[in-house]
Parts: structure tokens; sequence; C-alpha cells
């Protein structure tokens, strides 16, 4: 009986290290340095980080065209653009999905989208998929608060963008607000990490 159950443990182990930890999400976490990107914004002209002046730091947010969850948080997504980017936080907004796969989710697509909803913010196509894979990105929305410094952008907060994606008007908890707020007092972020809430991405 002890020899099944060690040739059952052993098996169990076998097949979580063939599917789950190969399978099993990477990319940032908390405190981890950001690497730069320039990808294609909806205007045609690439964008980097560190092209974007007077910047403290940045609000890296994962979404698309075609997602409700994505379409809900637009809004909220607009008016975090236009408090922070002034403080020196602007949104940067990267669509991760597959056009092939999403035909809503098309550069063509991107472009009306930003001019429809009157997008403030660099509204940018990750082409290839290399950049979400990166970032550990799994849903849109998904936000990565970054903080500027002398080693690089750090990672200070991963996850949603507050504890109410059908209701802004019900929102108790402003993940991505409380976040920049402390950063910008010279604070720690208290919640560093979150679940983003939202569709999978389409690779």
């Amino acid at each position: 009986m002890k020899t099944v159950k060690i040739l059952g443990t052993v098996m169990l182990v076998a097949l979580l290290s063939a599917f789950g930890i190969k399978n099993a999400p990477t990319g940032y976490k908390v405190g981890d340095i950001a690497t730069d990107f320039s990808l294609k914004n909806v205007d045609n002209k690439n964008v980097s980080l560190k092209n974007i002046k007077d910047a403290k730091g940045y609000i890296v947010i994962f979404t698309c065209n075609h997602c409700p969850y994505a379409q809900a948080y637009e809004d909220r997504i607009i008016a975090l653009d236009k408090k922070y980017k002034k403080l020196g936080y602007p949104v940067v907004a990267i669509n991760p999905n597959n056009p092939e796969k999403v035909k809503d989710d098309s550069f063509a697509k991107m472009q009306e989208r930003a001019k429809e909803k009157g997008f403030t913010f660099p509204y940018l196509l990750d082409e290839g998929q290399k950049i979400f894979p990166q970032y550990g990105a799994t849903k849109t929305p998904h936000v990565y608060v970054l903080q500027k410094t002398a080693k690089g952008n750090v990672v200070k907060y991963i996850g949603a963008i507050d504890d109410n994606y059908e209701d802004a008007a019900a929102v108790k908890t402003k993940y991505v607000e409380n976040a920049v707020d402390a950063l910008l007092k010279g604070k720690e972020v208290s919640v560093k990490e979150t679940k983003a809430i939202g569709c999978s991405i389409k690779a």
C-alpha cells in the first residue's frame, strides 16, 4: 500500500512538472524592473516609455476593443489619464490580442475606438504579441503601475483598476489610484497586487 501511495505521489509530481509548472504564468513581479518597448500607436507613430516627457512613472494597462470588461473600464481609464498625466503618471494602453483571432481588435478598429471614445493616451498594438508575456498579463484589462527610478521602471502594483467592474459608482477601493497616490507622496503602496478581472488574452 505504501509503495502504491509513493508511486501515486511521484506520478502526480511528474504530471504537475510536465503541465502545471510549464504552463504557469510568468512575467514581472512587484519590485522587478520593466524593460521599455516601442509599439505602434493609433496615430501610426511608435511610442516608448522613455520618450514620454516629464513622466515620474506610468500606468500601463493591457486592454482591448471587444472585451466587455475592457469596455466597462474605458471611461475610468480616460479619467485615470486625465487625473494623473499632469502629475507625472500617464496611462499607456496596450492591446495584446491577436487581431487574426479577434477581428474587432485589429489596428483599424483600435483607431476607430480611440477616436470614438476620445482616448487621451497612447493606444498601442502589441504586434507579434511580444510584450504582454514579458509583463505576465493574462486579462484585459490588466494593470501595471511603474515608478521611474535611476535603476529603471520599477513595478509597484499589478492587478485590477478597482474592485467593481460592473458599476463605477459602487467602487469601494480604487487600487490604481491608491497606488499612484502613495507613490506621489513618497510612500509604499499598501496593496501591491490584486487579481485582474477581465477577458483572457487571445494569443
